[in-house]
């Protein structure tokens, strides 16, 4: 469990706050590209880590954003003109250049050079394997972008998806990471299994309930590998990267003997603020493009992390108890619950805004939980006594993917895994 001081420090995010600060030294993904697709379209609000923004895409094609409110009587820029390489307010028709300068402010008399003393808060934005990426933090120490293997690969063999999580981010992240919630939140019954053929993707997780974590903290992460017991003589282990400050890679399914040739998943856990979170999911095949059926199971709203509605909003949610069917609990599956996020989330969700870690009663699966707990405090306090965030820095350390793999008995996981974990080089 953790004190009621710490579970403050872990789940804050707002301006000024410790894990807000340490939060802003990363790059994030703030939008789908294609929520602003062409120069001049329809500007879009954003939220994140508790600041209100609005994005833009200007007249050649670059992305803005920027502070949600217009300085003058702080108006909404949501509903201002995207025109001519700037955003217009609507109220008084003060502009603002992607960069935040004020460029115009037809209010004022011709002669006046009070514009030139305006400027609005603009954060730096990149658009990259079909998301645009935002850096919050302060500008003499924005790192380069992230090196994910998912980002730079073509269209064709990669997706990215995202949707709204009504709790704290932190409590998001501890469900990315939890290997030993896969044997039952995402699987059947005893009964249910013998019932019916098990799926070779899940055969492990039914067979060997109580895995064995090892969790090796690296320089941008944790590397959380899960044991469970394969053929005699033989370990499963399922390796999930944890990657600073919020990302989760979901060790692929099936071809355990290579999982090098099989596509994977991951998340990204962005803080909308303290109450709740943007779940990212990217999907990735690194050998081939995914077939169009393929593309849209993993990318589309009706596909495995859907169904969302045109918010992004869950059409299972907490709101109608995420249409669980209590015949469908007895009879097909654990929860009752179609869908894996919306399993998830019905869990999380249901602790609460943010969790009350101080009820919490630990045990030996959740070292993978209290190691991301130790390292984003110490993470966060190194920040305030002046050590920046060394991970931030290291773009390459990214470039990794998560492992499933059998191996025999007494070989470390590191070294089972060591072949299928790099991605492709640029």
């Amino acid at each position: 469990m953790l004190t009621q001081s710490d579970n403050e420090k872990l789940t804050r995010v707002g301006p000024g706050t410790l894990m807000g600060t340490l939060l802003r030294r990363f790059w994030m993904p703030a939008l789908l590209e294609s929520e602003v697709p062409t120069p001049d379209c329809d500007p879009v609000r954003l939220r994140l880590l508790g600041e209100d923004l609005v994005a833009f895409r200007d007249t050649n094609g670059r992305v803005a954003i920027l502070d949600a409110y217009c300085p003058h009587r702080n108006a909404h820029l949501y509903f201002g003109r995207n025109e001519e390489c700037g955003l217009r307010c609507v109220y008084h028709g003060w502009k603002f250049d992607l960069d935040g300068n004020c460029v115009d402010m037809p209010s004022e008399p011709d002669e006046s050079s009070y514009k030139d003393k305006i400027k609005l808060t603009s954060y730096p934005a990149v658009v990259q394997g079909g998301i645009v990426w935002i850096y919050m933090g302060p500008a003499e120490h924005k790192p380069q972008l992230p090196n994910f293997e998912w980002s730079r690969l073509p269209a064709n063999q990669r997706t990215a998806t995202k949707r709204i999580q009504q709790n704290n981010w932190a409590q998001a992240v501890e469900g990315g990471i939890d290997s030993s919630h896969i044997s039952f939140l995402h699987n059947r019954t005893e009964k249910q299994t013998a019932a019916v053929d098990a799926v070779t993707s899940n055969k492990f997780h039914a067979q060997d309930r109580h895995p064995v974590f090892e969790v090796k903290e690296q320089d941008a992460g944790l590397l959380i590998a899960a044991r469970r017991n394969a053929e005699p003589g033989h370990y499963y282990w399922r390796v999930t990267q944890f990657l600073l400050p919020f990302y989760t890679m979901i060790p692929p399914v099936g071809n355990f003997r290579d999982s090098s040739q099989a596509p994977y998943d991951g998340h990204a856990w962005v803080p909308i603020d303290d109450h709740t979170t943007w779940t990212w999911s990217f999907g990735v095949h690194p050998q081939r493009a995914f077939t169009p059926e393929e593309a849209d199971y993993r990318g589309g709203s009706n596909g495995m992390w859907g169904p969302i509605d045109e918010n992004f909003m869950p059409i299972r949610n907490k709101e109608n108890d995420y249409m669980i069917d209590r015949h469908k609990q007895r009879h097909a599956n654990f929860t009752g619950i179609d869908g894996i996020p919306n399993q998830d989330a019905a869990v999380q969700e249901s602790m609460g805004f943010i969790s009350d870690r101080t009820r919490e009663h630990l045990g030996t699966s959740d070292r993978a939980i209290v190691n991301f707990r130790r390292l984003m405090l110490r993470l966060a306090q190194d920040l305030a006594d002046g050590k920046e965030p060394s991970a931030a820095m290291r773009c390459e350390d990214y470039n990794v993917r998560s492992v499933s793999v059998i191996s025999q008995a007494g070989i470390p996981f590191e070294q089972a895994a060591a072949p299928y974990m790099s991605g492709h080089k640029n």
